[in-house]
């Protein structure tokens, strides 16, 4: 089995992508240092897949540790999740993030050149496009200032690998622009599970549903939508680790050096009402929310064209958002009984 090490595999996309991987015939091999995961998550891998994923606990920022890894596996690809995300906090610490979340990816490609692997997939975001434009957002649709450190970091790690594909190195690397990744795994024993209080809807929409946050706030319903709240673009995180499957396959028959980027989300656009009214469908209960005053920095719509992705790597989204709000649900069920 080729081996796919998974930084920050033990997170939300990270545990997720390395059933995918799995499923596919690839051995993953994960390092995280457990800041924004749990352990646990481990422990639900191994109730799905029926075997111990190999796993480091650690900071991609370690030069010595990521050299162990590599020595100590003999790796054909590189899935690099690894990085802080939480877009509010980024404003407040720029420099914990542009440190971590830069600096991780440049340890990440000495390493590689060094041990001669060259196949990258790289998390990116479509935060990079800000407030597009045109509608649905293409590949080639410019990217805007970032709205957030965050975001910044984003586009920074992206000119990164481009800059490293220029220089004629032995790398080929995919930058995976996701949407909102939202859903679970169909069994219930790994989804998202963010710490401390949510920074995305779909986890504080399920807390509210099961009693945990009094209500949800809605930041707005004057915008320029059919309802007047925000417009995203949810795609289900099986669908998105499928995604990494395909990218992984994809680098395979390519020569280095390559670069190449793809938007993953399903193509439609969802309201924040949307979503309440299809949790309220998929649960059976009405969800207690209110609506407040717009959040500055929000986006007001944005979803993906995916025509690319489909077509170039034989990807497509399977999940609608009722099915994806189901199983987020379903593991909010199941964390409550633990």
């Amino acid at each position: 089995m080729e081996k796919i090490l998974i930084t920050g595999g033990a997170g939300y996309i990270g545990s997720h992508t390395a059933v995918a991987l799995l499923e596919a015939g690839y051995q993953p091999i994960i390092i995280d240092d457990f800041s924004n995961s749990e352990k646990s998550a481990l422990l639900g891998l191994k109730k799905i897949t029926g075997q111990e994923i190999p796993c480091y606990e650690g900071d991609c920022n370690d030069a010595d540790l990521m050299d162990r890894i590599f020595t100590e596996n003999k790796l054909s690809g590189v899935i690099h999740f690894a990085a802080f995300k939480a877009v509010g906090e980024s404003s407040m610490l720029p420099l914990k993030y542009y440190n971590n979340n830069i600096s991780s990816l440049l340890v990440l490609l000495a390493t590689m050149d060094k041990h001669n692997v060259e196949n990258l997939v790289f998390s990116s975001s479509c935060t990079v496009y800000g407030q597009p434009d045109k509608l649905p957002v293409k590949e080639s649709t410019p990217r805007k200032k970032a709205e957030s450190p965050y975001g910044n970091t984003k586009k920074i790690c992206e000119d990164i690998l481009v800059d490293q594909v220029n220089s004629k190195v032995a790398l080929s690397a995919i930058a995976l622009r996701y949407f909102n990744p939202i859903g679970a795994h169909t069994s219930s024993e790994i989804g998202e599970l963010p710490l401390g209080v949510p920074s995305n809807l779909v986890p504080f929409v399920t807390q509210t549903g099961v009693g945990i946050r009094k209500e949800l706030t809605v930041f707005g319903d004057d915008y320029d939508t059919p309802d007047g709240t925000c417009v995203r673009d949810y795609i289900h995180v099986m669908d998105l680790a499928e995604a990494h499957v395909k990218a992984i396959s994809h680098l395979k028959g390519k020569t280095a050096p390559f670069y190449d980027i793809f938007n993953v989300g399903t193509g439609n656009g969802n309201t924040v009402m949307d979503v309440i009214k299809a949790f309220e469908k998929v649960s059976g209960r009405p969800l207690n929310y209110k609506v407040g005053p717009r959040r500055p920095g929000d986006v007001v719509k944005v979803w993906a064209d995916t025509s690319k992705i489909n077509q170039e790597l034989n990807w497509k989204a399977r999940f609608n958002l009722e099915e994806a709000l189901r199983d987020s649900w379903n593991w909010q069920l199941a964390l409550s009984k633990k």
